[in-house]
């Protein structure tokens, strides 16, 4: 054991926090602590996986991959035992965000790993590795970030510790070496193969990263920190890397019959089926970005989790950086917007503990309140349908996949019938806990329609297992009459997915 790493006697400490990286390569864990504000890493971890190695044409991921995955999952949860739920952030990236079974994986990963799984988009993942980079080491002017992952490449543009350009491209030193350098085969014809399928993969986003521009080039992770140390242990380079350099390793290793025989300083085992693949997808970024040079930082995704983790403990969420700027892009009626979410939080915290909800839970629905309407923007009529597109399909960078998707799920169905089929199977959430963030938002915009201040009453709640009983008071349903029949027809909504919601007064109140 690292003499840095926690003691497993060590009682939970919330300034002492792990990320975890489940890349399409290896998989790698990172234990550090915030000290006056600053993060210091305690113990590193890393192992080689190679889980885009599994996946197949149809993208479906290998069982052999699976249990590789699994086997170094088990070895981690040992070493973060000691550590609260809320001090753990694991993140997965290209692989397991597009194996068409990835469900199959998160199911098996929870029986022996305690810690959520965040599946996260190639955009999210570009934005945490640019974080990393900016933590790690200040820059006064704008950078660029390139990240050659087994799966994908992420490139980001920021100036300071903010992103202006993000992308994930679907090339990785993994994927590529399998399908130009098999079985470790080297070549002219391969390497140039390799270069143009990378320079037509960068081609979509050429011309906006060129126009923002940068005044420093940075490379993170292990392929360019290996063809790093190679230039430089050939003496080709000091340090920085440039075209000419990476051409004539390219050219060495052409002159080399096969990956497996390669002996060059700084070249491990593990990375010499990688080298060429890896080597092509930087060429290629070189060629179509015009970069002159470029410098290698350590610093990465995980990094960039660790100093986001760091700001939730001091209360600077991104997401609410995010959830502000759709509002404003979409102009939401925020005094409506206030109504339904106060609303909904107040029945959250009266029924929180009876249906086991969290303080992300109510983040969540606070969230979803706010953002119900952001669909008006395009057309009334299907409002929820609208909403719930752009949610889904929104840039929202703090938020997860799942996290994205369940609040696009709630705002789906806040209003209308509830198609219980549409909803989708979560990993991170259960159905009936989604089901009891839907009845709280449909109630909170329900109770809300009049977009009155002064409208309600004090509103009491008691809930059971699919049951929620709202006290609203005789006399007041009883002025409300056209208020008191919508609540019916939600009663009628409700039942058809086995929830009952009991209105003491309701019938009464229904004329006729």
């Amino acid at each position: 054991m690292n003499d840095n790493q926690p003691s497993k006697d060590r009682p939970d400490d919330h300034a002492y926090m792990a990320a975890v990286d489940l890349g399409s390569n290896s998989f790698h864990m990172v234990i550090a602590r915030v000290i006056d504000g600053d993060i210091q890493l305690l113990h590193r971890e890393k192992q080689k996986v190679q889980l885009a190695e599994g996946l197949n044409e149809q993208l479906v991921l290998s069982e052999e991959a699976i249990e590789r995955g699994l086997n170094v999952l088990a070895q981690f949860a040992d070493t973060l035992l000691p550590f609260a739920p809320q001090s753990v952030r694991v993140i997965a990236t290209y692989t397991l965000r597009r194996a068409r079974n990835s469900a199959t994986f998160l199911r098996r990963a929870k029986a022996i790993f305690p810690f959520p799984i965040e599946v996260i988009s190639g955009q999210e993942e570009a934005r945490f590795i640019y974080q990393g980079v900016a933590h790690f080491e200040h820059f006064s002017g704008r950078r660029l970030v390139i990240d050659i992952g087994g799966g994908s490449t992420e490139f980001a543009i920021g100036e300071g510790v903010q992103p202006l350009r993000l992308s994930s491209r679907n090339m990785g030193c993994v994927s590529y070496a399998l399908q130009h350098f098999a079985q470790g085969r080297i070549s002219e014809k391969r390497f140039n193969r390799a270069i143009l399928q990378a320079e037509q993969e960068l081609e979509p986003i050429v011309s906006s990263f060129k126009a923002a521009g940068w005044q420093q080039a940075v490379g993170t992770s292990g392929t360019v920190k290996t063809i790093r140390d190679i230039i430089v242990g050939m003496g080709l380079s000091s340090n920085a890397l440039e075209l000419p350099h990476l051409l004539a390793l390219k050219e060495h290793l052409v002159q080399q019959e096969n990956s497996y025989q390669l002996d060059l300083p700084g070249l491990t085992d593990d990375r010499k089926l990688l080298i060429c693949s890896g080597l092509a997808i930087l060429i290629a970024a070189f060629n179509l970005l015009q970069i002159e040079q470029l410098i290698y930082i350590d610093a990465a995704l995980r990094e960039g989790v660790l100093y986001e983790m760091s700001d939730r403990l001091q209360h600077l969420d991104i997401r609410e950086h995010s959830v502000a700027s759709l509002q404003r892009r979409y102009d939401v009626d925020m005094a409506q917007a206030e109504r339904v979410s106060q609303t909904a939080l107040l029945l959250f915290s009266q029924v929180r503990s009876q249906w086991q909800l969290t303080d992300e839970d109510a983040m969540l629905l606070g969230w979803a309140a706010t953002l119900y309407e952001v669909g008006l923007h395009i057309n009334s009529s299907g409002v929820q349908k609208h909403s719930a597109y752009i949610l889904q399909n929104a840039n929202l960078p703090g938020f997860n996949q799942e996290q994205q998707q369940l609040i696009a799920t709630l705002v789906r169905f806040h209003r209308r019938k509830i198609r219980a089929d549409e909803i989708p199977a979560f990993s991170l959430y259960q159905l009936p806990q989604v089901i009891c963030l839907l009845v709280l938002l449909r109630l909170a915009v329900l109770l809300n329609q009049k977009r009155r201040d002064d409208l309600l009453p004090e509103l009491q709640a008691e809930a059971g297992s699919q049951y929620l009983q709202l006290k609203l008071g005789t006399d007041w349903l009883a002025q409300q009459s056209l208020l008191a029949a919508d609540l019916m027809l939600e009663q009628k909504s409700l039942k058809k997915i086995a929830f009952v919601l009991d209105c003491p007064g309701l019938v009464d109140a229904v004329p006729g």
